[in-house]
């Protein structure tokens, strides 16, 4: 689950790392209300989406920038007029763009150096790690790519946690001075605790900065947590924004589905991770392109089948579906008949593949077979490929 950069701030608050003063407008009519916590001066007026690369992103009424430098309050308000209930599109949202629903209004900042820092999760030692870089305000990916040398990285040991040292090692490394090292110390400290006890699947500061003052503070703020940890945590719930998620994203979840919309034309019904992202290959092998990555579970019940049907054909770019089960805890015949019913509920008016394989699977094909229902089997996952794929071409 992603939250936005105000909401970000002010975990970081909680956590005693200094932010600047900031306030937020979700209409027109907050505007001066929301200006009025800030001093008078330069404001800086920041889009809130749940996407990067704002700053360089364009509106598309051709307003650039979801991130600007405001030289006063009628400034600000201005800006801010263009940005809020317009679309921004960067180039993590795709040509759909984000519709601006919440603008952030924050102090300007002075700033002498500019750095990256993030806490997040390293799957091959399965350890905390953090990263840190002098070149900040930039896409860390093409520091990495091209100066590696300038991304430093240190893993923490759960069950120590962050320890002194390491913070002010690391502090050393970016170039600070003493008493910047016991700044920075401070604020890393805070970083990883919230890391840590929230739950979080990364914390990320870019860019973190040194300010002309002297003053380490965090210019932006980007944390993600991890959904299977939310159950704890109802005050992060609580901060979800529902207009920043995918509607059949939204509906998925409330069956327990595991659901992420893309750009193909068709859809996929699995149970298992690893083998809906084999899928998803697999179509793209033989010249299709996958809608979407569906993950109905090992347990799902013909409720949740059908669910996943509705939900699939909502898109109106779906043009066939491949349905591929592999029978242990949920067998075939039963997932045989959630299809079925699925298939008559929704009325089915696109091409369906059903590939079975494991417990009961002989008898999964008969009921599929002795259905009625134009339902296509398959034997393998590279013959259920190759017919969807030929079915959605033949359609069109």
């Amino acid at each position: 689950m992603n939250i936005h950069e105000y909401q970000a701030k002010q975990l970081f608050r909680e956590y005693g790392i200094n932010v600047a003063r900031g306030a937020v407008a979700q209409a027109h009519g907050d505007f001066d209300s929301a200006l009025a916590q800030l001093p008078a001066g330069k404001v800086v007026v920041k889009s809130q989406i749940h996407a990067g690369g704002r700053g360089k992103g364009t509106f598309t009424d051709g307003f650039k920038g979801g991130v600007k430098i405001a030289e006063s309050t009628p400034h600000a308000k201005e800006m801010a007029g263009r940005m809020l209930g317009n679309t921004l599109v960067t180039h993590q949202t795709g040509p759909a763009g984000r519709k601006v629903q919440t603008v952030f209004f924050s102090e300007a900042t002075d700033i002498a150096k500019e750095y990256y820092l993030a806490i997040l999760l390293d799957r091959a030692t399965a350890l905390p790690v953090i990263i840190a870089s002098t070149e900040g305000g930039v896409d860390i990916e093409e520091v990495a790519a091209h100066s590696p040398d300038k991304i430093l990285r240190r893993h923490v040991d759960p069950t120590l946690g962050l320890r002194p040292y390491q913070a002010r090692e690391i502090g050393y490394r970016l170039g600070f001075d003493d008493e910047r090292v016991k700044q920075f110390s401070k604020l890393l400290d805070g970083l990883y605790r919230l890391y840590w006890e929230k739950d979080c699947a990364m914390v990320e500061i870019n860019p973190l900065v040194l300010t002309k003052a002297g003053h380490i503070e965090p210019l932006d703020a980007k944390v993600s947590f991890d959904d299977n940890a939310l159950y704890r945590h109802p005050e992060i719930v609580a901060l979800r924004d529902l207009n920043e998620e995918d509607s059949k994203e939204i509906e998925a979840s409330k069956f327990s589905l595991s659901y992420i919309a893309l750009d193909g034309e068709i859809a996929c019904l699995v149970n298992g991770a690893g083998l809906a992202m084999a899928t998803m290959d697999i179509i793209q092998f033989y010249g299709g392109r996958p809608a979407n990555f569906l993950d109905v579970g090992g347990g799902a019940n013909e409720d949740q089948v059908t669910a996943a049907f509705r939900i699939i054909l909502s898109d109106p770019a779906v043009k066939g579906i491949l349905v591929n089960i592999f029978g242990g805890i949920m067998k075939c015949d039963i997932i045989a008949r959630g299809v079925i019913a699925a298939a008559r509920n929704v009325k089915l008016t696109v091409p369906l593949v059903v590939r079975l394989e494991g417990t009961n699977v002989k008898l999964g094909k008969e009921i599929l077979a002795q259905s009625g229902l134009a339902i296509t089997s398959a034997d393998s996952l590279a013959d259920a490929a190759q017919k969807i794929v030929g079915l959605v071409k033949a359609a069109k």
